[in-house]
């Protein structure tokens, strides 16, 4: 019996693109919505009577959610089960089978060439550049959308959190290393009307978080763009920061690429300033599904978005920073989001 059910484990996994592209296309067509509000269940000719597909095209989908356990079958009606009920109501989920379909699908076919060559192999599915972060803001607005979508499932309800503790530094001047969407800097300038912050990052995202920032009349005096390219070795960040703010910055990077970036704040860093990096590292994470969820990323950083960086663990993170000259001072585990560590980090006294 051990034989047989590993036997068909492993079908799962040779059939598991057909069980995803089912779901997708059942969420998309508006089947499992349907099934989420009708709790007795629905028979085929139902389903296929109010979402206007053929029995036919119905019966193939519900046929293979059934047996992949998204659905179940009492006599003739179908209802969702409780991996059904997550796969349509789950907000992580969701969000990761979108970030799935839109943005790594067709990708992750090159998986193997990625590896072998070091470069994002499946990037030109989406895109002419050398990494997906060029092409960020003019990706088309349904990929620009689960993008997005999934970056800030994992980033925004830390916020909260991580400006107590940053703030309890009293910082007057934050670099905001890695500003994406402009984010952070609104919501440092919103809890501390005093705050300055400088946004450094590619053309292309400075001018998204510009768009966003000019929109709010009492930050954007308060906010400064910064065009850097952090891997050219020509680059540098000047002085005068109280605190380095990179939340989920660094996990776009290789390990020697992080400690050059390290290399390159501390070349100009005050003494008594504080770097923060705020990251989902793959050792503190609470629940499985988290952690399945971040491994299961990497290998987009590997095939889609630069083709040498991961999600990290906490303890390979401290040794870079460690490699580069610093010190973890602390670690703060946040609670609210159940995702994020931040590390404080210091130079040496």
């Amino acid at each position: 019996m051990k034989a047989l059910n590993s036997l068909y484990e492993a079908q799962k996994i040779a059939f598991s693109p057909f069980v995803f592209q089912t779901v997708y296309t059942m969420s998309s067509l508006g089947i499992m919505d349907e099934l989420y509000e009708e709790r007795d269940g629905l028979t085929i000719e139902e389903i296929a009577k109010r979402k206007n597909v053929s029995e036919y095209g119905v019966r193939v989908l519900v046929e293979m959610a059934k047996i992949a356990d998204i659905l179940e079958l009492n006599g003739d009606k179908y209802t969702l089960s409780k991996i059904g009920y997550f796969l349509t109501r789950d907000e992580m989920t969701k969000v990761n089978m979108m970030f799935t379909q839109d943005i790594c699908y067709k990708g992750l076919f090159h998986l193997k060439d990625s590896i072998l060559n070091g470069k994002p192999e499946g990037l030109k599915e989406i895109g002419p550049w050398k990494t997906i972060y060029e092409g960020l803001s003019i990706l088309p607005e349904q990929l620009k959308k689960s993008w997005f979508e999934f970056d800030h499932h994992y980033s925004d309800n830390s916020f909260g959190e991580a400006l107590k503790i940053i703030f309890q530094h009293n910082p007057k001047h934050i670099y905001d290393i890695g500003g994406n969407t402009g984010k952070w800097a609104i919501a440092s300038t919103k809890h501390d009307p005093n705050v300055r912050v400088s946004i450094f990052d590619l053309p292309v995202q400075l001018n998204v978080a510009k768009a966003n920032i000019d929109a709010i009349a009492e930050i954007k005096d308060r906010v400064d763009y910064n065009e850097r390219d952090m891997l050219d070795p020509n680059s540098e960040i000047p002085t005068g920061a109280d605190v380095y703010w990179m939340s989920q910055f660094l996990d776009c990077f290789s390990e020697k690429e992080i400690e050059a970036i390290l290399l390159k704040i501390k070349k100009n860093m005050k003494p008594d300033s504080t770097i923060f990096i705020m990251e989902t590292f793959i050792d503190d994470q609470r629940f499985p599904a988290a952690e399945f969820s971040l491994i299961a990323t990497s290998l987009y950083f590997t095939a889609i978005a630069n083709g040498n960086s991961k999600m990290y663990s906490s303890s390979a993170m401290k040794y870079i920073v460690e490699k580069a000259g610093f010190e973890t001072v602390q670690e703060h585990r946040l609670h609210m989001d159940r995702f994020h560590t931040i590390l404080e980090v210091k130079l040496p006294k």
